[in-house]
């Protein structure tokens, strides 16, 4: 290696000629050589030089040097071959001052802005060149060179600055204090960040620069408003730094690390500065505002606003939480085994591992930790740091010495890779020639002996960054590099997110910088952030293990942006790392359990009880433990928001419980063996809520002495095939022991009246919103009389419906009906009620007629030939129910036992009397089961959506593993196959098949 201390700062180029590398590329030569003839030759002085040059065996290696190797120096070279000459008679120094005295020249205060950019690019030009030159020929040490072109860079934003200040004041957009001198005072403020704030610019590097205003400082006499003005200053400076002309550009310019890039202007206010980092500052931040300099505009309120962001960089004490941040960064930058392999075609030097970000961090980190107690540690430059951490006793001297002895290596590698073709790269060559080549223009003639030097120095820093950070040891891994600081994607970041299985990679990279600068409500405390950074690389490899990485991210995404806060479910996840994997598993496959997630996360709390995935205890036990939790509500509210959360979580273990029996290939069922415990937990909502709506309703109205009341259930909880997004269909029952009778609180009304009353506020304890959610929709279609029937009915007043007035299609509904709650005694005559009514002798020609025309005028208005349409499909759900209820009512006066609500049941009964052939009866029986559980799967995850091709890949393969079938699309031929079996029997028994009856 080259050691810094070793270097001849002050040689001449002409004793420097030996220090120049050889030609790397004949070919290259002889062009550049042409074309250093044709550029000296007009002029006579220059002719003579030139040809001196050529003829002398220094020169000749110096123009070798540019000439065999560098395409970029050849053009600058026969440019400004004037250059070279006066660094040949002059030396470096006084060719430095010529190329500054010619730009103040070109770039005074009347110079237009044309002028201003010409003068800039040629000046460009000659700095590259010059520094160039004394690289190759060893005149600057590193430091030197970036030092250089750092303070060039700062003078090209001074004198843009300058122009455009001089040129708003002009307008009469501001009232300069210093019109001679338009910065001063002026309140515009650059900050320059990164390799440019620590003087390390590189030789193609990009400029990183803040650009903030002082309001308080300017007299703004504009039509608009200061914000405006000065952004639109910042786009100008961008613009007359970076655009390409004929004389090329200045400096690439990315304002990206100011506060929070994607939701702030590219001018900030420092008061909005000083908000930002005061309450969001992230620690990637306090790492990049290390380096923060003020390097244009004006320099006073820079210096004041770099003083005030001394507390927020260097901390007096470091918290726990912010060490973990920062080793959590670290995380994220280091990777699972096998990546630590260095490779060296195609190797990025830069955030390779093993190159100079390596280093870098490895000084960045220990800065943080200690430099708030020693002010010596806040050095901005890599190597001044190192030495004062050995000078502080925190890595050893041998330590230092090696790892500045790599960064200068690595950095003036990084210099040749540039200066080549002028490219902004740190990558090495894939091609071995190139490769080859790239090593003479490095000074190694020899090939092996400049791979040993790359190699040897790679894994130097290797091995001292990985012995910093022994801690980080993750041997189960699956993420390779995830950086997610800073304001631009990170490509080895882009490269594991892919391997993760992500396509649309940089909008992932960018949400998750959108995560760290704290947009959402769950990541705007500081500590959130530190508990995110930390697991990043299980969240990205959980969802990454998903069918559809992408369409989880976006849904995982959905879900911390209705968070409410975010570190005691960060916390959460990083105790119990298993709740990542299940909440991937919903993000991957059920939106509509996300939804529910994202509106109540405390849910995954329940997932750490052992008892969770085992089944739910007998109705009894869930009754004591609900009335347990409803025996400490404060008030009616409470009953409201307890009831909810206790059901909603019960609900939520059963959805689990069914993704989980899908994923481990036991789905089959799953939601039908779930039914009867979704119902058994809304009956127990039901049974539970009921006194207690009575009770808040009897503190203004009292009650109907020796009134009674009961709720019959129709529909899926009354043949208890509850489904996760089940409504709840119901029927009101009351009796009183006299006619005309009256409440006796203290606001008595009529019974009918208040029987109406308690069902109105029945079915609002159910179905209103609160902070908990919803119990159930509610639906009383099925009620006699339908919408236009009263919402509560005499016991008697249903009976004598039913057998004088109800339609044929209200009898169907009936036989699926229970009693689900109300007062013991009228439960027990109401469900004797209804076995009579459903024991009742019937037309069969009659139930025939009004069963067919009561489907066609379903089909008609809700039909589909889609098979993927589970309810309404032809021989879809709806008709297995039609057929399964016509034949209770054609059978059930004879065969009392078919008259069960639940539909399977009733068709084994069917079966066992002898009314439906054995295997016309389990073929029955299969396909709804069949039908319930995909349709339960569906609502569980999709909610009112539709199966279609849209629906994640997930669910596509959790429906086909339900369905015990290969695919997705075997799914819609076994959906077809079961719904031609259903519409040809349906349409057998309702033709009056005398075989089928």
């Amino acid at each position: 290696m080259q050691d810094i201390a070793h270097r001849k700062k002050n040689k001449s180029l002409a004793e420097a000629g030996a220090d120049f590398p050889s030609p790397g590329d004949p070919d290259l030569l002889a062009i550049g050589l042409d074309g250093w003839r044709e550029a000296t030759a007009a002029d006579p002085d220059l002719a003579a030089f030139a040809e001196k040059l050529a003829t002398s065996e220094t020169g000749a290696q110096i123009l070798a040097g540019v000439f065999g190797n560098s395409p970029y120096l050849s053009a600058c070279l026969n440019a400004e071959p004037h250059l070279l000459r006066r660094l040949m008679e002059d030396g470096a120094d006084a060719a430095l001052r010529w190329i500054y005295a010619a730009l103040a020249e070109e770039t005074g205060p009347e110079a237009y802005r044309e002028q201003v950019m010409t003068a800039l690019r040629v000046a460009k030009r000659r700095i590259a060149l010059l520094t160039a030159l004394c690289d190759m020929g060893r005149l600057w040490p590193l430091m030197e060179i970036t030092g250089a072109l750092s303070d060039f860079a700062g003078a090209a934003v001074e004198i843009c600055c300058r122009h455009l200040l001089k040129v708003a004041a002009d307008k009469g957009e501001l009232t300069l204090p210093h019109p001679e001198d338009p910065t001063k005072d002026s309140g515009l403020i650059i900050i320059g960040m990164g390799k440019l704030g620590a003087r390390e610019l590189n030789y193609s590097s990009d400029i990183d620069l803040i650009v903030l205003f002082e309001a308080e400082k300017i007299t703004y006499t504009g039509r608009r408003s200061i914000q405006d003005c000065f952004v639109r200053i910042a786009r100008n400076l961008v613009t007359m730094m970076q655009e390409r002309t004929r004389d090329g550009y200045v400096f690439r310019t990315d304002l990206r690390l100011r506060p929070d890039p994607g939701a702030t202007p590219i001018a900030l206010s420092v008061g909005a500065a000083h908000v930002y980092y005061e309450s969001q500052g992230q620690n990637w931040e306090r790492a990049a505002m290390i380096k923060a300099r003020p390097i244009a505009g004006d320099m006073a309120a820079g210096r004041d606003f770099t003083r005030f962001l001394i507390p927020f960089i260097w901390r007096k004490s470091m918290d726990f939480a912010a060490i973990e941040d920062i080793q959590a960064i670290k995380s994220q930058i280091h990777t699972h085994k096998g990546f630590s392999k260095i490779s060296l075609e195609g190797h990025n030097i830069k955030i390779g591992r093993g190159g100079i970000r390596e280093i870098e961090f490895f000084c960045q980190t220990q800065q943080l930790i200690e430099g708030g107690r020693n002010p010596l540690l806040r050095e901005p430059t890599t190597l001044g740091t190192l030495s004062q951490l050995a000078a502080a006793g925190k890595i050893a001297h041998d330590v230092r010495q090696e790892l500045q002895e790599a960064y200068v290596f690595l950095r003036e590698l990084e210099h040749r890779l540039q200066m080549t073709r002028d490219e902004q790269t740190q990558l090495l060559p894939d091609d071995p020639e190139e490769f080859r080549r790239l090593g003479v223009f490095f000074g190694y003639d020899d090939a092996a002996a400049f791979r040993k030097e790359l190699r040897t120095t790679l894994e130097t820093v290797q091995g001292h960054y990985d012995a910093l950070f022994r801690f980080e040891e993750t041997p189960d891994r699956k993420a390779g590099r995830l950086v997610f600081t800073g304001a631009e994607d990170d490509p080895e970041t882009l490269d594991s997110l892919a391997e993760l299985g992500f396509e649309d990679t940089k909008a992932v990279s960018q949400k998750v910088r959108e995560w760290h600068h704290g947009r959402y409500r769950c990541t705007r405390t500081v500590r959130a952030q530190q508990i995110l950074t930390g697991l990043m690389p299980q969240i990205l490899e959980a969802l990454g293990e998903t069918s559809h990485p992408d369409a989880a991210f976006t849904r995982f995404d959905v879900f911390l942006q209705k968070l409410p806060a975010g570190v005691q479910l960060f916390t959460l996840f990083k105790a119990h790392p298993s709740l990542l994997s299940l909440l991937a598993k919903i993000m991957g496959m059920a939106p509509e359990l996300a939804e529910k997630l994202s509106q109540n996360p405390m849910l995954l709390d329940g997932v750490l009880d052992t008892e969770f995935m085992a089944a739910l205890p007998p109705k009894d036990y869930l009754t004591a433990d609900l009335e347990l939790i409803l025996s400490t509500a404060r008030d009616f509210q409470d009953i409201l928001d307890y009831t909810r959360r206790w059901a909603n979580d019960r609900k939520f273990r059963l959805g689990v419980q069914i993704l989980d029996n899908v994923d481990h290939g036991t789905g089959l069922g799953a939601t039908v063996a779930a039914g009867p415990a979704f119902s058994d937990i809304a009956e127990v909502v039901l049974d539970s809520l009921f006194p207690r709506v009575r009770d808040e309703l009897a503190q203004t109205h009292g009650v109907i002495p020796g009134g009674q009341f009961a709720v019959i259930a129709m529909g899926k909880l009354g043949s208890r095939q509850m489904t996760p997004a089940s409504d709840a269909d119901l029927i009101f029952v009351f009796e009183t022991p006299e006619d005309d009778m009256t409440t006796d609180g203290r606001k008595p009304i009529p019974a009918g009246l208040y029987y109406t009353r308690l069902s109105q506020r029945f079915i609002n304890s159910l179905s209103v919103h609160t902070g908990e959610g919803q119990l159930y929709e509610i639906d009383m279609r099925l009620r006699p009389h339908g919408k236009s029937g009263p919402i509560a009915l005499p016991l008697a007043s249903i009976i004598k419906y039913y057998r004088e007035e109800a339609w044929t299609w209200e009898h169907l509904a009936l036989t699926r009906a229970r009693v689900v709650a109300g007062d013991p005694d009228l439960c027990a005559k109401v469900e004797a009620a209804l076995r009579q009514i459903g024991m009742t002798k019937r037309d069969a020609a009659k139930i025939r007629a009004d069963t067919a025309s009561m489907r066609a005028r379903v089909l008609k208005e809700f039909g589909s030939d889609n098979p993927l349409a589970i309810k309404h499909a032809v021989g879809g759900l709806m008709d297995l129910e039609f057929l399964c209820q016509y034949l209770r009512l054609l059978h059930g006066p004879d065969h009392p036992d078919i008259l069960h609500p639940n539909s399977m049941e009733s068709l084994q009964k069917m079966k066992a009397a002898g009314i439906l052939p054995e295997k016309t009866a389990d073929r029955l029986t299969d396909i709804l089961k069949f039908y319930l559980n995909i349709s339960g799967l569906k609502q569980l995850c999709l909610g009112g959506r539709k199966i279609d091709e849209t629906i994640p890949l997930a669910l596509k393969n959790a429906l086909a593993e339900a369905a015990e079938v290969a695919n997705f699309d075997a799914l819609a031929k076994k959906l077809k196959t079961a719904q031609n079996d259903v519409d040809r029997l349906l349409n057998d028994y309702l033709a009056g098949d005398p075989e089928k009856e």
